[in-house]
């Protein structure tokens, strides 16, 4: 990637950013967990490929994904930089090209995506899950 020309405040902000264990991530797995489902943390579902989901249940064969409102374009909350817009448009039409191709090839390898945005309540997220887990369990002779 090009170094960019920005200000010093971009960069420490930018720098703090987390990339796993969000505060909506954290809270989406005490949803789930408080909802009785067991799951894996930052793994990749399909080995060979090279993308991790924030919570796998594999079993169930469902990656779930936290995207944040910036990084990945959100319609509702989503903003374009006027700084650097052109590196910023192309850097998250990139992330949403690569969402979109992520959840074509699980889904080729019979696995359900589920996408949560930062912004969505962690326990409304948590019961639609805790719903796609229970509908794709196998049900138990």
């Amino acid at each position: 990637m090009p170094n960019l020309p920005t200000t010093s405040d971009v960069s420490a902000r930018m720098s703090r950013q987390r990339s796993r264990d969000t505060g909506i991530e954290v809270a989406l797995r005490r949803e789930l967990h408080r909802l009785g489902l067991r799951y894996r943390v930052h793994r990749r579902p399909v080995r060979a490929v090279r993308r991790e989901a924030d919570v796998v249940f594999g079993p169930a064969k469902v990656a779930v994904f936290v995207d944040g409102c910036f990084w990945h374009g959100c319609p509702d909350h989503g903003t374009w930089p006027k700084r650097n817009s052109d590196f910023w448009r192309t850097k998250i039409e990139s992330n949403q090209a690569r969402d979109v191709n992520t959840d074509k090839v699980l889904a080729e390898a019979g696995w359900l995506s589920i996408r949560v945005w930062e912004h969505e309540d962690p326990a409304t997220a948590a019961a639609k899950i805790h719903a796609t887990i229970q509908s794709r369990r196998s049900p138990r002779a």
